[in-house]
């Protein structure tokens, strides 16, 4: 691979978008992961994140699970069915029990209990990245 596309590839794989109904967890998470020189993209909801970003579109998703409308498990099984490879990390203030085992039954490649260490959000990122490499 000549230095142009490993270039292209590189910041192509620094997206992350995040769906999050509370406007302020998408602005402190969105203001937090561009220290680490990820490209940030957020949304309100799972519907208007749907309509504006193809499944052709590489990154990694950040998904919340209770939200109005299409919930994060109704997302993430969308996002299988119709062809979406890309990493998703699903997150929920939910403190029942089984969820993480639930998202990774689901497809998700982590889950993070809120509140949650800002360290294990990005090594998770990161984690993602390197395992979504590994498979293109």
């Amino acid at each position: 691979m000549n230095e142009e596309k490993e270039s292209k590839v590189a910041s192509e794989k620094k997206k992350v978008f995040i769906v999050d109904d509370d406007e302020s967890v998408c602005r402190a998470l969105s203001l937090f992961l561009t220290t680490y020189g990820f490209i940030v993209d957020t949304f309100t909801s799972a519907w208007d994140f749907l309509r504006r970003v193809p499944n052709s579109a590489t990154g990694c998703l950040i998904l919340d699970v209770h939200m109005p409308g299409l919930d994060g498990w109704e997302t993430i099984k969308h996002l299988l069915t119709f062809g979406s490879f890309r990493p998703v990390i699903i997150m929920s203030a939910d403190k029942n029990g089984g969820l993480k085992e639930r998202a990774l039954k689901a497809g998700a490649v982590g889950f993070l209990q809120k509140p949650f260490d800002n360290q294990a959000l990005v090594d998770l990122i990161q984690s993602a990245f390197k395992k979504d490499l590994k498979n293109s």
